[in-house]
């Protein structure tokens, strides 16, 4: 965590106040960055159908009367071909070990597979909760039998969702509520990321790129402002 977070055990805990740091984890693409614009019913990730879109923690603010939720959307854990893959693992994993809940997101249209038990084993089971993306794409004995495939991971809870039409998420939002423990608020109410505008713009536009350009780039194509006078930017590609 950033110096925001280093030096919270000084910070006052007001009476009734719950808070705690949620993971999002899971193979490439699996529709994690879409599950944390669903609770936030906004944009705070980018989304792109090219595998390892996320580079950096996404740390999302959702901040209610009594309740603070800091959501960290790791990259996606894989098994490692270039050096980029390998910084993006060390990067997911080094967020585990600070964190209080682990989603761990797999999908209900593809076979869970070694990626994700790849993924599975570094995991801690007594406070990873799975979620089965993408519910909307396949029947109801399909998401049974992903279920029941699942169960093997030993993880105590389960949720099929999808992020994308909002199916779930409502429900699996209030059962993190109750993964909460008394805490402090970390960030201010009106909070909802830690990055500055530059870097979330770069990201927009990096978005587009990926979204626009497609096969003609790497997905390892990074974005950053180098010129500010709103509305007018300049992004170095």
């Amino acid at each position: 965590m950033n110096d925001t977070t280093e030096s919270h055990s000084s910070i006052e805990v007001p009476d009734g106040h719950l808070s705690g740091f949620v993971s999002l984890v899971g193979r490439p693409n699996v529709g994690k960055s879409t599950l944390l614009n669903a609770f936030f019913d906004k944009k705070i990730a980018i989304v792109s159908d090219k595998p390892q879109t996320t580079r950096t923690e996404i740390r999302g603010v959702l901040t209610g009367p009594e309740f603070q939720i800091v959501f960290c959307d790791t990259p996606g854990i894989h098994k490692p071909r270039t050096l980029l893959g390998t910084r993006l693992n060390d990067t997911a994993r080094f967020t585990l070990k600070e964190i209080d809940l682990v989603l761990f997101v797999v999908e209900a249209d593809s076979v869970i597979g070694k990626g994700d038990k790849f993924i599975a084993k570094s995991l801690p089971n007594e406070k990873t909760v799975l979620v089965l993306n993408k519910i909307d794409k396949v029947k109801s004995g399909r998401i049974l039998t992903q279920l029941n495939e699942a169960s093997g991971f030993s993880f105590t809870e389960y949720f099929p969702i999808s992020a994308s039409t909002g199916e779930g998420v409502s429900e699996l939002l209030e059962h993190i509520k109750t993964k909460l423990v008394p805490g402090p608020r970390y960030f201010p109410e009106n909070m909802e990321t830690d990055f500055s505008e530059s870097f979330w713009v770069a990201e927009l536009v990096r978005e587009q790129l990926l979204s626009e350009v497609r096969e003609e780039l790497p997905h390892s194509i990074a974005t950053r402002v180098t010129e500010w006078d709103w509305p007018r930017i300049r992004c170095e590609i």
